[in-house]
């Protein structure tokens, strides 16, 4: 991809954020990156922040930060502004969406089991080793411009760089006071919050510039896209401060990275949770409550993540972001709306879109692309463009067709984001998928991460357990790392509910060097469990032979669920259950799903796609 040249009018010698690398039992640096709040302009209320997703790609000397740019629905989207606190006057681009879409999807955890039946002697009229197709497999389904004013004053910041960059306006401020901040950001448009003032200090007495964004003039909500900031430096850092002031408790982060190695925190803890407190018979729906009470735990006081995906990005689909068919040359000589029409519906650029097979644009900003240069009456339903094109063109605004606007909108914003993911997840070994909730009381310290090499992979997207079921009604659930729990009346124990830890451990997690456990709580989780145990009916092994799988292949039965929140089905006696699908998608564990526009016309939403 061939990046957007920024001509540098200062020259920065603070490039990214530096590195931090830390021996075991080394105190840990509590050094910033930058913050985000969210603004609506001068006449709506403050977006709320409701979630940041963010994809670093590391190289020796690079660090790429694509950010995935969030807004509520509910509130003025066309005013949408931001401001980012950064170290280094960045390179900017246009990111790609269905890179983040395909991400998330792709490396979304889930928790599954898998059933035995211990065989039973139930005569004639018994079904001990037949199938049933409405088991356990049922569960599975569910779950995806305004006036630039460049300063003046001492107080003033310095503009150092103001640029488009695909739908939105970019402007890089340096220097100044934090009133003279609020004041430069007031003029031009970003509406004020008083809570700013003490944190717009804190960055400029740590030397940061301030990146602040917002929407083109006349630019639809359709398109907003994730945007990509490249700096000097190794190691990245999700800017959290500036969000307390428009953010919602436990807003949901992920951070995402793409690298050599797998990537951790070097100043915040890394939790692993406690299994007992996963609802194993409802497929870990409770999932996202477990993970906010475990970053919270004593040891962790709310700044950890969870690991939940470190291994391969093969997993990721590399290809599919532009299709070949899209050729941006063919609209530049186009002359009419009608033969543009009849070229983007030839090109594929529209047309059914799955699930539903409704008409829509092929990539999330084709739509938006289609409201800026082939703009219709907002009452015109937009499945006439694939019904009858000759009738929607003839309602186009033919003064708004702009062929080389739109071509080389479709190159910098769609062909040219799409090449590069492609290009990332082919060029990069390694993906890890972080993910913590914060409150605005929480957001005090900006998470920082710094790759791990002698860190084991932590690939399994799919946790299963193992459910006993025996003949006499007893009923047991095997974890992934061997312990047995008794489950009477089918349903999920809530074992110790004010003793047992959310948490099982709490370690930082060096560059260099095993991991340095700070909270060990196995022993106590152990002893609560036997107590359980003794209680309740000790758990059995299976010690006869497992009755024959439904595929005719014998063994267990194996049912993947997601934590949708999907209801178990009820239990048929001891016949082996169908197999369910085992797709990781659906899952509730990030609330946010992708934030990313919908893909169809009508207002903005989130995906209908839960991540």
């Amino acid at each position: 991809m061939a990046w957007r040249s920024i001509p540098r009018v200062l020259m920065v010698t603070t490039l990214g954020l530096g590195s931090a690398w830390l021996a075991p039992g080394l105190v840990r640096p509590a050094r910033a990156c930058g913050g985000t709040f969210c603004d609506a302009g001068p006449t709506a209320m403050p977006v709320e922040q409701t979630g940041e997703t963010i994809l670093f790609v590391v190289d020796p000397t690079h660090v790429e930060a694509h950010i995935q740019i969030a807004y509520d629905p509910e509130t003025e989207a066309s005013q949408f502004a931001w401001v980012v606190p950064v170290t280094a006057l960045p390179e900017f681009s246009v990111g790609s969406q269905l890179l983040f879409d395909s991400l998330l999807s792709a490396s979304v955890p889930s928790y599954g089991r898998s059933t035995w039946n211990e065989p039973c002697d139930l005569g004639d009229e018994g079904d001990g080793d037949g199938c049933d197709e409405g088991g356990d497999g049922a569960a599975d389904t569910g779950g995806v411009g305004e006036k630039l004013d460049i300063g003046g004053g001492s107080s003033d910041p310095e503009v150092v760089l103001a640029a488009t960059v695909g739908a939105f306006e970019v402007f890089v401020l340096d220097g100044g006071t934090a009133d003279g901040v609020m004041t430069w950001l007031g003029d031009n448009g970003f509406q004020q919050d008083a809570a700013a003032l003490p944190i717009l200090e804190e960055y400029l007495a740590e030397g940061h510039l301030f990146v602040a964004f917002r929407l083109a003039n006349e630019a639809e909500v359709s398109e907003i896209h994730p945007i990509v900031l490249r700096y000097e430096g190794s190691e990245p850092c999700v800017p959290i401060r500036l969000t307390r002031i428009a953010a919602k408790d436990d807003m949901e982060i992920r951070a995402l990275f793409l690298g050599d190695y797998r990537f951790a925190s070097s100043n915040y803890a890394h939790v692993t949770l406690n299994p007992l407190k996963i609802d194993w018979l409802a497929f870990g729906a409770n999932y996202r409550d477990v993970v906010a009470m475990a970053i919270d735990a004593p040891g962790a006081e709310g700044h950890a993540f969870v690991t939940e995906y470190a291994g391969p990005s093969a997993i990721v689909p590399s290809a599919g972001f532009v299709e070949p068919q899209w050729d941006p040359e063919a609209f530049r000589l186009v002359e009419s709306p009608g033969d543009a029409i009849e070229i983007i519906l030839d090109q594929g650029l529209v047309g059914s879109v799955p699930p539903l097979g409704e008409c829509g644009g092929t990539h999330p900003l084709v739509e938006g692309l289609l409201a800026r240069y082939l703009p219709v009456p907002p009452e015109l339903p937009f499945e006439l463009l694939c019904e009858d094109p000759l009738s929607y063109a003839n309602q186009v605004d033919p003064l708004a067709w702009d062929g080389n606007g739109f071509a080389d909108d479709l190159v910098a914003r769609i062909i040219e984001p799409g090449l590069h993911a492609e290009e990332l997840l082919t060029t990069w070994p390694t993906l890890t998928r972080l993910y913590t909730m914060l409150s605005p009381n929480e957001m005090t310290q900006d998470p920082m991460f710094h790759a791990t090499p002698e860190l084991p992979e932590q690939p399994d997207l799919t946790i299963r357990g193992v459910r006993n079921q025996f003949c006499d009604g007893h009923t047991n659930l095997g974890l992934p790392d061997g312990r047995l729990v008794t489950t009477p009346g089918g349903v999920w124990p809530d074992i110790a509910p004010d003793s047992m830890p959310w948490a099982e451990t709490i370690a930082f997690l060096p560059a260099a060097g095993a991991p340095v456990i700070e909270v060990d709580n196995r022993e106590t989780i152990d002893a609560l469990l036997d107590e359980w145990n003794a209680m309740v009916g000790p758990p059995r092994l299976p010690t006869s032979p497992a009755s024959p799988a439904c595929d005719g292949s014998g063994g267990v039965d194996s049912v993947s669920g997601t934590t949708a929140g999907a209801d178990e089905p009820g239990s048929s006696g001891c016949g082996c259950r169908s197999r369910g699908p085992a797709a990781p998608g659906g899952m509730a564990l990030l609330g946010l799903a992708l934030l990313g526009l919908r893909r169809r016309r009508g207002g903005p939403g989130v995906s209908s796609r839960s991540s």
